[in-house]
């Protein structure tokens, strides 16, 4: 929103100073209360060196005999260079600065600035009644270098709010008049208003009869009052609306103010000196008029109302085109001097500046249909890509950091049901140093004691997440008796494998194990060996392992069949007790070309600092000591014990998880028996204490919520012009996408955030390409040769 600034010179003049002045400074539409005071020194110096530029710039267009559009009186001057006008020029912009930079002001010009951004629009009003300091070259101010996006205007003392203002409908309603135009050429004004009738209703009177203008200006509903033709600031302005027909506003004052509370916001005077006019004007409260301060030559006004037009009708505000348009006649300031000097809008300060309605009108109507197409097409093309399996990689690093983000914010406790007896190096070596004869990291003799020692403590189910694959030594007949009748005990194997060295057998169960407790040990990992499924079941070919079970999903099964709860497949889905265990499919969420053989589901790790503190561990060296305290052996009663290997040097059964990109974890890869407590703790979760399983929506359901996002990218694409506002909805919006996402991750829900960045960021890419397309068009429209 643009800033407001009203500096009010009071009723001072260049010879006697301003004793009071003040400035008032607020947004449009909600003046602020933010007011400050100062003075200004006398500087008749100014007043004699404006009207010495003066003389000179009317004997300099006399001289040069341009086409100006009100004769130039005749004066004394005769022999003069450029060199000398430039030299007066200058001298006018220095000593503005000087008075502007004096002592009493200097509060007050620091005082802004210190309020004011330098990127901001800014609309600069500057109030007084002296006709002299409204002829001023303002902008040659070095405050409108340092704030570059402000604009300077001019405002009565005392403003008054207009009766009433009504916004136009459809399409802005412009009054035309050609007046006398002897001597000059209109037609490119007109050409350039005619170029606007996509967008405009304009009604053009051609040199007309008095009655005739003043009968359409009390028809309702005109926007704009455009003028072009010969006139003047004598008299408080005076037209030549014929060749005949002179008048002043005064004759036209009842018509003028009826249009201007039936919605007249803007007059444009492309004509000379239109202070008076201007004047006039504002005495009848009208929102804001744009005129010529001095006389102007005809492709002067012609350059200024094109550029004029093509930046307003084009959506930017009244005051940014107005700047843009004059800056431009920069570029003509050669053949003719001082035109950046010429154009002023007049503004009423309780009144906004006019904005183009219907071009926002017409782009809301035209865009409806480019945002809808735009966020389709966007939406379909990333769909599609994201079900070819392009997206996969980004949206599982997404899901790794939204695992890792909720360990930091929701904080779960660790499975009291489980406890993990961990055999490490040092496990090892105490094996060894008992004389203990060592065929694996776990020896026979070492296993049957700790069978025999757990037997005590009752324990409800025992897994044995370790390879036995031997025939056990005949010196430990009661670790043989276990593995057959010791219905507690499940161990496991690995099913066969095609890998890069050929097709292998597999690894075997203990012998004499029954086949309803043995189970495969195989995980799923994604092509970045991160482990973020839990495979359930599956129907292995043919090999020394054919189990159908997994060894976590056998352990739970074991343990939940003593708390009364069932296992059964329910419309071939996997379901125990009252919970359904939705199957992973090809096409499930973030997975969109994966491999989904088998029973797979998500894996929802437990919330915690680390992946190994998902229960309480004990070594295996400290139960067979018998090392372990009496809460804990109390504890192990109706636990599941899980026993297995934590030494890298013991096994290469090692995964990466979720967790494994986080440097706060200190650890690439995490031991199988640490994965498989995560997966067993899921089930028993899931089941006794209704902890969600992570779900997902259907594929219709993901495409309606990614082109949801892709619409608020065309929307925002759309409705924001300037690159700050739209960078900062680009910021609000991927936050709260992002936001959103995580929020329903803390609730087990799964929602497409890759898909929905990418559809968000395209969509507004191709809509502000539109734009640009459609506002260059346009200009191109008004940008005809003159030659």
């Amino acid at each position: 929103m643009s800033k407001l600034v009203v500096l009010n010179l009071g009723k001072g003049d260049l010879h006697k100073g301003f004793p009071d002045v003040t400035v008032q400074l607020g947004l449009i539409n909600d003046p602020r209360a933010m007011e400050f005071r100062g003075s200004l020194p006398p500087a008749p110096e100014i007043s004699q060196l404006y009207r010495n530029w003066q003389i000179l710039y009317s004997a300099l267009y006399r001289h040069y005999s341009w086409w100006i559009r009100l004769e130039i009186e005749d004066n004394d001057i005769t022999n003069f260079s450029e060199l000398e006008f430039n030299d007066l020029c200058q001298q006018l912009s220095s000593r503005i600065n000087i008075w502007l930079n004096s002592e009493q002001f200097r509060k007050i010009d620091q005082k802004l600035r210190t309020q004011l951004n330098p990127n901001e629009e800014i609309c600069f009003i500057i109030a007084t009644s002296d006709n002299l300091l409204r002829r001023l070259p303002w902008h040659l101010w070095s405050f409108f270098e340092d704030y570059p996006n402000a604009e300077v205007a001019l405002s009565v003392l005392e403003p008054q709010r207009p009766n009433k203002i009504y916004t136009q409908e459809k399409k802005v309603k412009i009054l035309a008049i050609f007046g006398n135009h002897q001597g000059i050429d209109i037609s490119k004004d007109k050409y350039l208003l005619e170029s606007l009738s996509n967008q405009a209703q304009i009604n053009f009177l051609i040199e007309p009869q008095r009655k005739e203008l003043s009968d359409e200006l009390w028809c309702k509903g005109w926007n704009i009052l455009f003028f072009a033709g010969h006139s003047s600031s004598q008299e408080r302005g005076v037209l030549q609306i014929n060749q005949t027909t002179t008048i002043t506003l005064d004759k036209l004052k009842h018509g003028l103010k009826k249009a201007i509370e039936s919605g007249l916001h803007l007059a444009i005077f492309n004509s000379c000196d239109g202070l008076g006019l201007a004047e006039a004007l504002e005495d009848l409260h009208i929102p804001q008029v744009i005129v010529m301060r001095e006389p102007v030559p005809d492709l002067v006004a012609q350059e200024f109302l094109k550029h004029f037009l093509g930046e307003f009708s084009s959506g930017q505000s009244l005051y940014s085109a107005l700047r843009e348009a004059r800056k431009r006649l920069e570029g003509i300031e050669d053949k003719y001097p001082c035109a950046t000097w010429l154009p002023v809008i007049c503004q009423n300060p309780l009144s906004a500046p006019m904005i183009w309605q219907s071009h926002r009108k017409m782009v809301a109507t035209k865009s409806v249909l480019v945002i809808l197409l735009a966020s389709l097409l966007i939406t379909s093309l990333v769909m599609g890509v994201r079900y070819g399996g392009y997206l996969q990689t980004s949206e599982l690093q997404a899901f790794d950091h939204f695992i890792q983000l909720r360990s930091h914010l929701v904080t779960e406790k660790p499975d009291g049901r489980i406890l993990i007896i961990t055999i490490d190096e040092a496990d090892t070596q105490y094996q060894i140093n008992k004389g203990m004869q060592m065929r694996w990291s776990l020896s026979d003799q070492a296993l049957a004691q700790l069978l025999e020692k757990l037997n005590k403590y009752q324990p409800r189910t025992i897994g044995l997440d370790i390879y036995r694959n031997k025939i056990v030594d005949p010196k430990y007949p009661n670790l043989a008796t276990r593995f057959q009748k010791d219905n507690r005990l499940f161990v496991l194997c690995k099913v066969a494998t095609t890998d890069d060295d050929g097709k292998s057998d597999g690894i075997p169960p203990p012998s004499g194990v029954s086949r309803e407790r043995v189970s495969f040990s195989d995980f799923v990992a994604d092509e970045d060996d991160i482990a973020r499924r839990q495979l359930l079941h599956l129907t292995p070919p043919t090999s020394l392992c054919s189990p159908e079970y997994a060894f976590n999903l056998q352990l739970a099964l074991h343990y939940l069949e003593q708390e009364g709860k069932k296992s059964s497949v329910t419309s071939g889905y996997l379901q125990i007790g009252d919970i359904v265990f939705e199957q992973l499919k090809e096409h499930t969420s973030g997975y969109q070309k994966v491999d989904a053989s088998g029973y797979q589901i998500l894996l929802n790790y437990r919330s915690l600092d680390s992946v190994e503190k998902i229960a309480a561990q004990v070594s295996l060296r400290d139960v067979l000591d018998e090392n372990i305290s009496l809460e804990t052996v109390q504890s192990l009663k109706d636990r599941i014990v899980m026993i297995g290997l934590s030494a890298p040097t013991n096994t290469n059964d090692y995964w990466k998880t979720p967790f494994s990109s986080n440097a706060k974890q200190n650890q690439k890869q995490t031991p199988g028996v640490f994965v498989q407590a995560q997966m067993l703790s899921q089930i028993l979760s899931a089941v006794l204490d209704r902890r969600p399983l992570l779900w997902w929506w259907s594929g219709w359901v993901e495409a309606l919520w990614v082109w949801g996002w892709s619409l608020v990218g065309s929307i925002t694409a759309w409705y924001f012009s300037k690159p700050l506002h739209l960078g900062l909805a680009v910021i609000v919006t991927l936050l709260t996408i992002f936001g959103l996402c995580f929020g329903v991750f803390t609730l087990a829900g799964w929602v497409p955030l890759i898909p929905s960045i990418l559809a968000f960021l395209a969509t507004q890419i191709m809509v502000i390409s539109w734009l640009r397309r459609s506002n260059l068009r346009k200009r191109k429209q008004l940008n005809f040769d003159r030659d």
